[in-house]
């Protein structure tokens, strides 16, 4: 059975559960009824980051257009234009085993895309969602649902992943952002420019 966490509590990921190497990340989401013209289109995003909570370049921003991290250890499933149906609305999966070294947390986003231009944010979003499978067993590990209410944010950092020693953690963090992509990427030390 799944452990189901709210926000800012911290859970062991492979300390309870020996030899997990590949985890499934599972983001969820639905739309509540909107009067506006604009589809929503939500967007995962993951970072990976130093010890000091920063990326050193663009290719430890793994996203629809950069999918897979050059040490093949996260890779995006893929962008969900609409949102619907029910489940995972987008998936990221992680092989723990090959996360570099230097790589302390993965941080697991979500953002609006072009939030400003169609008047979106998340308060306008309901049952979002995070959860960690194993990926071998298909077994649900971990799961995150966000009930803080969203209002002008655009930005969510959802969940991370960070090591413990020789161990790896979850974080529910459910911190919302203004400002959208780029502040999410400002935050973790991209230029946006």
């Amino acid at each position: 059975m799944a452990v189901s966490l709210k926000k800012g509590q911290k859970v062991d990921l492979t300390k309870t559960n020996p030899g997990l190497k590949k985890v499934l990340i599972g983001l969820g989401w639905d739309t509540n009824k909107y009067d506006g013209n604009h589809a929503f289109d939500l967007d995962s995003s993951v970072f990976m980051l130093r010890e000091n909570g920063k990326v050193v370049s663009d290719g430890d921003f793994i996203f629809y257009n950069n999918k897979v991290h050059a040490s093949q250890s996260v890779a995006h499933q893929g962008d969900n234009l609409t949102g619907e149906g029910e489940g995972d609305d987008e998936q990221v999966k992680v092989s723990l085993d090959k996360v570099p070294p230097e790589i302390h947390k993965i941080a697991f986003t979500t953002t609006i895309h072009e939030a400003s231009e169609r008047s979106q944010n998340f308060g306008q979003v309901s049952n979002a969602f995070i959860r960690i499978v194993n990926e071998e067993s298909n077994e649900e590990l971990i799961r995150y649902d966000l009930s803080e209410d969203f209002s002008v944010e655009t930005a969510i950092v959802v969940g991370e992943l960070y090591r413990h020693g020789s161990e790896w953690k979850f974080n529910a963090i459910g911190s919302g952002f203004e400002g959208g992509l780029g502040a999410l990427c400002n935050n973790f030390g991209l230029d946006t420019d």
